[in-house]
């Protein structure tokens, strides 16, 4: 039987650290990307991207801001612009690869909870850097939330609330069975806030102001297709302990007991590398098999098998009851 696995990219993968933003270095970027992706595809795996938009929607909303002449649109809808303008550099560069049509980038909507506290205290990352005086000054015109970011300066912060459901999640799973390559929920899917974080009985949540985190899009939709790995793209070959310091020790394998504990510990600090072991642990939880952390030329290595020049595996605890999917 087929499997399949699920690759979050990050938007810093497609817009690199000092470049502006150009389509042109974007899709430089998604070229590389979709050669990575194509390993995986031939190793064997059905394949679904989910990308972050961090930088691209954060540009976006600094153009919309920099007009007079039409109004601002709501950050939910520069999400779907955003959706559409990377989805559509990543299909081109994987159908580059694999002949027109090989790939499909469907527009995504999320359903969040409007009671979700993620609302009242920003946390994602979105646009350029600036230095502390201009992230002020932007912070007092605009009424921005700002904080400092991987000690590379300062940048916007916006909601980034917990995705409980995917509104596409039929037409996913169907073009996966239909052989395509999908890309979907991109920048971690369009929120749409509702009651509960559900819709039903034909009611449509509204857009919300916030961008989803991707990795959390990632597994969620992982789960929901019962995925069996997440590949969680970064810009470091493996996980490290103590990272930065005399004892940094690089990470082939873990259970998911082990990374739990070094979660608990403070090894992964919730700025860098905590959200993707977050989010591996949950899909390990909800019965995925496997979880990869590493950088793209390294993904289809170490998805193969542990490896001492791979990335890292994050494997079920051998306490986990019955068998994986």
């Amino acid at each position: 039987m087929t499997k399949t696995a699920v690759v979050a990219l990050g938007g810093n993968a497609l817009t690199l650290p000092g470049q502006a933003g150009r389509c042109e270095e974007m899709l430089a970027s998604a070229a590389e990307m979709a050669t990575a992706i194509n390993e995986v595809i031939d190793a064997g795996w059905r394949v679904v991207v989910v990308h972050g938009n961090g930088p691209q929607v954060g540009n976006l909303a600094l153009q919309q801001e920099a007009s007079a002449l039409v109004p601002a649109q709501p950050l939910a809808a520069l999400n779907a612009m955003t959706q559409g303008q990377l989805g559509s550099l990543i299909a081109l560069s994987v159908d580059l690869l694999r002949g027109p049509g090989s790939s499909a980038s469907l527009i995504t909507h999320v359903t969040v909870d409007q009671a979700d506290p993620a609302f009242q205290a920003p946390t994602k990352p979105i646009g350029p850097f600036f230095d502390q005086a201009q992230a002020e000054r932007l912070a007092a015109e605009r009424g921005w939330v700002v904080r400092p970011d991987s000690g590379r300066g300062y940048r916007r912060v916006v909601a980034s609330p917990e995705p409980v459901g995917i509104i596409e999640i039929d037409a996913i799973r169907a073009l996966i069975d239909a052989g395509l390559l999908v890309i979907a929920a991109g920048g971690g899917g369009i929120p749409l806030a509702s009651p509960g974080g559900v819709t039903g009985g034909g009611r449509v949540g509204v857009y919300a102001d916030a961008v989803i985190d991707k990795d959390r899009a990632a597994r969620l939709l992982a789960t929901l297709i019962g995925a069996q790995a997440l590949l969680l793209v970064t810009a470091v070959d493996r996980v490290m302990l103590d990272y930065g310091t005399p004892r940094q020790t690089a990470l082939a394998s873990m259970t998911a007991d082990k990374a739990a504990r070094h979660l608990e510990e403070g090894q992964f600090p919730p700025g860098s590398m905590g959200p993707k072991i977050e989010a591996a642990l949950r899909f390990i939880a909800d019965g995925g098999d496997l979880a990869v952390i590493t950088t793209p030329r390294l993904l289809a290595r170490t998805l193969a098998g542990a490896d001492a020049d791979g990335g890292t595996r994050i494997e079920p605890s051998l306490s986990r009851a019955g068998p994986g999917r």
